[in-house]
């Protein structure tokens, strides 16, 4: 089916005025499969847009990633990471002189500007420094979420920001993803009438849990940043954008439950590698993981070559914090956690984080006065009650290594790609994660947060 046939067969089905996105091809009886098309107003650069990152972990990887694979695009010119494998695989990758390579990101602030922009993917509490440092030497800055552990840290660096004219993309990726594009498309061009309600889910499936918010860098909010920003400022984020109204109160309830000490199986040990007499049967066990499935073992830092991974990665077990009991561990983000906002026009919309699934992959639900959406990022349903009929939406798109089929839907380097336009031609309007419009979202979290703590409901302040 040629291209304008197939829009005219989109037009009978769903509306001449809802057909936005451009569609690829129809997969079956009202199942279209559709990508997003270049921006027009994207233009050819005459030379790659030059950046040094700070934080060469997974988030620099999947950034640098874009770099090392559009090189007419962007160049990585810099790095700073205090872990030597890291620091040493990123140098290799980028072809990096050893003058532009720290330990720390302090010590690239110490010589004068020397690149267009800067991605700062450290842990979150890492954040604030060494972005109010690079803008107020120049830089324009892709910073990971979520902004900075505090309101007034993250007001902070909008105000400088602004104040020195300087570019800050949030890596709120989800708003590149073609699946929330096409929803908020859909949702613009009046596909279900207003809007009334939504709801969001995201399951974060139980051993990525026990990874990362008990056992991983994110298992103290203390030390990082609560749950509902380290892992949920995204789905706070697209619950806004694809509403597009301002919030005006939220509250949440929720706590940890499980992974607590009283909850430690007779049997247990303080590692999963101490002969804990349970291990073959626990759900989190460390060895099963890690050695036995290799799941998420880059935070091992295998070097290329070694010979006996399952060898290298029990080792580690014994001395990190990836090899300690799930039971045992000095965490605190809450395992389950629900909020219920309040949006102007009398919107409302919930969202539940859940650890205990044995899935992943954002679930939506947005309900209009003339139809309703539901998906689950691999598909999105259309239903129009004056017509009586669906329609299946499949967005193309792939999720970039380590993020494969992690709910991220394609939008990591779509990001990175509308970030190297918007610095090339100092156009900030080519983004639709800047600081000025993903600020609100984290004011959301940090009064659901209060919300939680306080057990009472939370005005939004913007």
């Amino acid at each position: 089916m040629n291209r304008r046939n197939l829009l005219k067969t989109l037009s009978l089905t769903v509306g001449a005025s809802i057909v936005g996105t451009e569609v690829l091809a129809k997969v079956g009886e009202r199942s279209f499969l559709y990508n997003i098309p270049e921006n027009p107003n994207h233009k050819s650069l005459d030379k790659p847009v030059t950046a040094i990152t700070i934080g060469a972990g997974n988030r620099g990887m999947v950034y640098g990633g874009f770099a090392a694979k559009f090189t007419d695009q962007i160049k990585i010119v810099g790095v700073a990471e205090p872990n030597a494998f890291r620091n040493d695989r990123y140098a290799k990758i980028h072809n990096i002189p050893a003058e532009n390579r720290f330990n720390t990101w302090e010590e690239v602030f110490k010589r004068p500007k020397f690149a267009d922009a800067v991605i700062i993917s450290t842990p979150d509490n890492l954040h604030y420094e060494p972005c109010m440092k690079a803008l107020a030497m120049g830089y324009d800055i892709l910073l990971e979420k979520p902004i900075a552990p505090t309101e007034k840290e993250c007001r902070d660096i909008l105000n400088l920001a602004k104040k020195n004219n300087r570019i800050v993309a949030v890596c709120h990726v989800l708003r590149y993803a073609p699946y929330f594009v096409k929803m908020k498309e859909l949702i613009a061009n009046g596909a279900i009438g207003e809007v009334i309600s939504i709801q969001h889910f995201e399951p974060i499936e139980h051993t990525h849990m026990a990874h990362s918010y008990v056992r991983g860098n994110w298992h103290n909010s203390k030390e990082t940043t609560p749950i509902i920003l380290a892992k949920s400022c995204h789905d706070l984020d697209i619950v806004k954008w694809v509403i597009n109204k301002p919030s005006k109160k939220i509250s949440a309830m929720g706590d940890l439950k499980w992974f607590r000490k009283e909850n430690a199986p007779q049997g247990s040990t303080a590692r999963c590698t101490d002969g804990c007499k349970v291990e073959r049967t626990c759900p989190y066990s460390a060895i099963k993981e890690y050695v036995d499935l290799n799941k998420r073992t880059s935070v091992f830092d295998v070097p290329t070559g070694t010979k006996d991974r399952k060898a290298f990665i029990t080792e580690k077990l014994k001395t990190t914090n990836y090899g300690r009991c799930v039971y045992r561990m000095e965490n605190d983000q809450p395992d389950h956690y629900v909020t219920n906002i309040q949006f102007a026009d009398s919107v409302t919309a919930s969202f539940s984080m859940e650890a205990f699934t044995s899935y992943h992959g954002r679930r939506t639900r947005v309900m209009g006065s003339m139809g309703d959406l539901v998906g689950d990022m691999t598909e999105l349903v259309h239903y129009d009650f004056r017509t009586g009929k669906d329609t299946k939406f499949i967005p193309k798109a792939e999720d970039v290594e380590e993020y494969k089929n992690s709910g991220h839907g394609g939008g990591d380097w779509l990001l990175v790609r509308d970030f190297v336009q918007a610095v090339a031609q100092k156009n900030p309007a080519l983004l639709t994660s800047t600081i000025d419009e993903s600020i609100e979202s984290h004011v959301m979290g940090f009064m659901a947060e209060e919300s939680r703590k306080q057990n009472k409901v939370m005005d939004i302040k913007m």
